[in-house]
Order: structure tokens, then sequence, then C-alpha cells
């Protein structure tokens, strides 16, 4: 267990092409949006079409939560990545060739958003189950140390990056966006057969409801789970940065972009620093130190009218969150059985889709009613007592150890 880190597992050869599959996809995804936005604003002109641009990727999360999770546990995880991908490469052709025509409207685009939406939902859940397979168990906290950093990396650098191509021009954004889901795709159809047991025969709608059965059952993923739903949903600042650059740091957009790029650095450097160093001991007491210590930052940025300050607010938070997104997903994995991680992971990705989401509008309602910083503070104190609540409600999360100990779960536990 000494020399595991990200590098070790990056040797793998299955789990190396996993990850340049998610890198690539995550990448060509966050270009796609940004491109997608503009277009869609250029041609309206209407703020409300880029609401219903983010409608269009949360809907099918929402309503498909019961199916792509049970797909993903009765059928092999790796054929549907590639099914996934090969949607992907046609929704993004297809909007690269309709974005780029002369439209007067953008329900065309809204469609295929909302079609390449529907693949991304069933991509998640197998995608995360999929993981914990092609590595050895004491592996996994390296491996999803190095998926999250991928993660990070591309949420940081795609929206960038789409911004500069599509200033060089449209067609530049669109075609880097399918070339990375084209090589993504030849990357998932190079994984190595992995055996996967599939899900037992049961009632049709026992087993769709499989992953919420369990999740209620076993405590440390449920508590891991709804931990980050409740504190993001609570507490979010996010969606209030372009107020704090423009009315109270005063910086204009550039102060909005290092605000932006805090937390993502901050969460980066930490993804890294724990790809090399896995946490060994006390992780659950860890997380909720982590998201306290994020909570006091959140109060902290709220109370800030420096620039300085606030940026290191924000990178203190990034740290901080992706030490409790580390803990949280290495906890779900472990304690899930195989048979179950699709619809496992189907929910729990839909509680952070929620939790960004309705958090963005309670961030936004709360800031209408009491200001901007009154709501950042009121919500860094919420993330305190969502911690504090938590660590007493649920005393096998707060007591988890060693991340690596936990026994892998008979086919028993694993009913529905």
């Amino acid at each position: 267990m000494s020399g595991v880190s990200a590098i070790s597992v990056l040797r793998n050869r299955n789990f190396f092409l996993y990850t340049l599959n998610s890198l690539l996809a995550s990448f060509g995804a966050e270009i796609l949006i940004v491109a997608i936005g503009w277009r869609v604003y250029e041609i309206s002109r209407d703020p409300f079409d880029l609401a219903l641009v983010g409608l269009a990727q949360f809907m099918p999360h929402m309503l498909l939560v019961l199916v792509t999770g049970t797909v993903a546990d009765r059928y092999p995880r790796q054929r549907i990545l590639m099914f996934c991908m090969l949607a992907e490469l046609a929704c993004t052709l297809g909007i690269f060739l309709v974005a780029t025509a002369s439209l007067t409207h953008t329900w065309p685009i809204l469609l295929l958003v909302s079609a390449l939406a529907i693949g991304r939902a069933f991509f998640g859940p197998a995608s995360l189950a999929l993981a914990p397979t092609l590595v050895e168990r004491a592996q996994i906290p390296s491996a999803i140390a190095c998926s999250t950093a991928a993660w990070q990396l591309s949420s940081i650098a795609g929206p960038a990056l789409g911004g500069v191509l599509y200033g060089f021009a449209p067609s530049a954004a669109y075609s880097v966006a399918l070339a990375m889901a084209l090589v993504g795709t030849f990357a998932i159809l190079g994984i190595r057969k992995v055996e996967e047991p599939q899900a037992r025969e049961v009632g049709a709608w026992d087993s769709m409801i499989g992953g919420f059965a369990f999740m209620r059952r076993e405590k440390v993923v449920l508590g891991a789970s709804t931990l980050d739903l409740f504190a993001v949903l609570l507490g979010s600042a996010t969606a209030l940065l372009p107020v704090f650059a423009h009315d109270i740091l005063v910086t204009g957009p550039w102060g909005l972009g290092l605000l932006r790029a805090g937390v993502g650095i901050g969460a980066l450097a930490m993804a890294l620093f724990l790809g090399a160093k896995p946490i060994r001991r006390h992780a659950g007491a860890i997380m909720f130190v982590t998201v306290a210590v994020f909570g006091l930052g959140t109060v902290v940025f709220g109370l800030s009218h420096s620039i300085g300050v606030s940026v290191g607010a924000l990178i203190v938070m990034g740290a901080s969150d992706m030490i409790s997104v580390y803990i949280r997903e290495v906890l779900v994995q472990l304690w899930t059985p195989d048979s179950l991680r699709g619809r496992v992971n189907a929910v729990y990705m839909l509680a952070i889709s929620a939790s960004n989401e309705l958090g963005a509008f309670r961030a936004g309602m709360s800031a209408s009613i009491f200001g901007a910083i009154p709501a950042v503070v009121i919500g860094g104190i919420c993330i305190l007592a969502v911690a504090l609540l938590w660590a007493i409600w649920f005393p096998a999360l707060r007591k988890a150890d060693d991340l690596t100990a936990v026994e892998a779960l008979e086919p028993e536990d694993a009913k529905p």
C-alpha cells in the first residue's frame, strides 16, 4: 500500500485509458458548452435561452436516474461507455453543423444539447462504476484522486480554452471538442475487457430503486452523499462571484476570472497532492474538519473587501472541498458492492447536480433578499451547522478510519 500513488496507478494500461477518456470527455464538454452558450445568446440575445441550456443539461439526469443506474449494473459498462461516446461524437458533430449555420431560432441547438445530456446521463454512472474494477482495491483512493484531478483540470482549463478557440473561430472550438470526443472513444475501445458481475434478477421496480434502498440502509454512503448535497445547497457562493467582482471588490472581468480560478487552483493542487499522498487514517474525521474549513472560508470570503484575501479564501475553499470530495467518493465506492455501483452512483451524481443547480438558485434568491454579503456569510454558517449535525447523526461516517480497510460487501449485502 505504501507504494501506491497516482503515478503507479496510471501505469495500469486500462486505468490510464479510462482516465484519458474521462479527461478528454470532460474537456471537450467544457469547450462545447462555452461555444453553445455564446452561440445561443448570439442568436436570441435572451438570457432565458441560456437558462434553457442549463435546464437541458440537468433534466435528463433527473428524469433518467432510475434507468441509467440500472443499465450500468445490468450491462457491460465498457460497452455502455462506448455507445455513449459514439452518441457524443454524433451530437457534437450535429451541434457543430447546426450552430455554424444561419439560424434564427435556438431550438435545434437545444434539442441536440438535450440529446447530448441523455448520453452523458448514461455515461456518468457507468464510468464511475467501471473505475474501481480497473484497479486493485488498495489502489482505489489514488485512482479516485487521479480521476478527480483530471476532472478539475478540465473544469479549469476547458472553459478558458473554449473561449480562446471560439474567439479565434467558432469552427475551431467545435472541431477541438469533436477531436477530443473521437480520441476519447478510441481510449474506451482500447480498454481490455474486464469481467463484471451482473445484477441479480429481481423485479423491475425493485431493481431500479436499488440505489436508493441501499443508500438508505447504509448510513456511511447516505451520510457521505447527503453531506455534500446540503452543504453546497445551503452554502454555495459560486453563483455570486460576479456580484462580488463587480460591486464589492470592484475589479471588473479580470477579477471575476481570478475569483473563479481560485477555487479551481486550490482543488487541482490538492487533487495532485492526494494522488501522490493518499489519506491513510482518520478519513471520517478529516472529512468533517475539511467541510468545516470550507464553511469558515466561505464566511471569510463573504466578509472580505480585498481581492487578495478573497482569492486566498477561495483557494482554501477549493482545497478543503477537494479533500472532502476525495474521501466521500472513496467511501461511496468502497462501501458499495459492484453489482449496485451503477445505481448508487446515479443517485450520487443526481445529488451533486441538484446541489449545484439548486445551490446557485438559493444563493441568488438569498442575495436578492438579504444582499450578497449576508447571503454568503449565512451560507458559510449553514455549512458549519451541516458539518456539526452530520457528525452527530452519522457516527459511523465520523468514525471511518482507514479508507482501504473497508471489506468488500458480500453479494447478500447487495440486495436492493
